[in-house]
């Protein structure tokens, strides 16, 4: 098999078709949900309050700011380190600039390659943790489908072989189409799946702090 020509293709037009996918399916998804909200709770509007819905969103992004996530610190800190290395390993690490910098003519900051190991091992930790987490409390297993732990498993797996691919714990180029695919994929699911919680819980903690803050007067966190 000719894994050049098919990597070419990954990283080519492939690349191309899943980031338009993308940020085109999330932007018409934000567009649709916008149009519902000025539908059926048009009123939230009516209190719309910049520093309300800032204060919201940061408090949230914050670990243990808000009184839910103090209720469970090991969870919260859990959730916090996954979206974090979730983040910062596949915008910044230095496989990944070279392909930014190549498709899209895009140079960015990269992790050192040691770091950017250990913030995968944390990611992996975590999805392990939350998985089990899942599987073993009974007011959360009950909330949870077999999709839900397909996301998750999902999320994880581009960290996994990428980290595999990395250190060649097996067929390099194997792994390597596989790491790619698995991302792409991932990406697709993202604007058409709850994964999409990635941009629109920023508008979800802002409605939430202007339907708190500016109606009520009350801090929602």
């Amino acid at each position: 098999m000719n894994w050049n020509i098919i990597y070419v293709f990954l990283t080519g037009p492939a690349l191309w078709f899943t980031f338009i996918f993308f940020i085109g399916g999330l932007l018409v998804r934000i567009a649709l949900l916008f149009r519902l909200s000025l539908k059926k709770d048009r009123v939230v509007y009516n209190h719309f309050s910049f520093g309300w819905g800032l204060r919201s969103i940061v408090q949230w992004l914050i670990p243990w700011a808000s009184a839910s996530m103090r209720q469970q610190p090991v969870f919260a800190m859990a959730a916090f380190l996954f979206h974090l290395t979730l983040l910062a390993v596949p915008l910044f690490l230095g496989a990944h600039i070279l392909l930014w910098d190549e498709a899209f003519g895009v140079s960015l900051w990269s992790l050192p390659d040691a770091l950017a190991d250990g913030l995968t091992l944390v990611l992996i930790a975590a999805a392990v943790f939350l998985f089990v987490r899942r599987r073993i409390r009974p007011e959360v297993r009950i909330l949870t489908s077999s999709w839900d732990y397909f996301l998750l498993i999902m999320t994880t797996l581009p960290f996994l072989t990428g980290f595999m691919a990395y250190h060649q714990w097996g067929p390099y180029e194997v792994l390597l189409i596989l790491h790619i695919v698995l991302s792409q994929i991932l990406l697709i699911l993202i604007p058409i799946t709850k994964l999409g919680h990635m941009i629109l819980f920023f508008f979800t903690r802002a409605f939430i702090g202007f339907e708190m803050g500016g109606r009520r007067g009350a801090k929602s966190w």
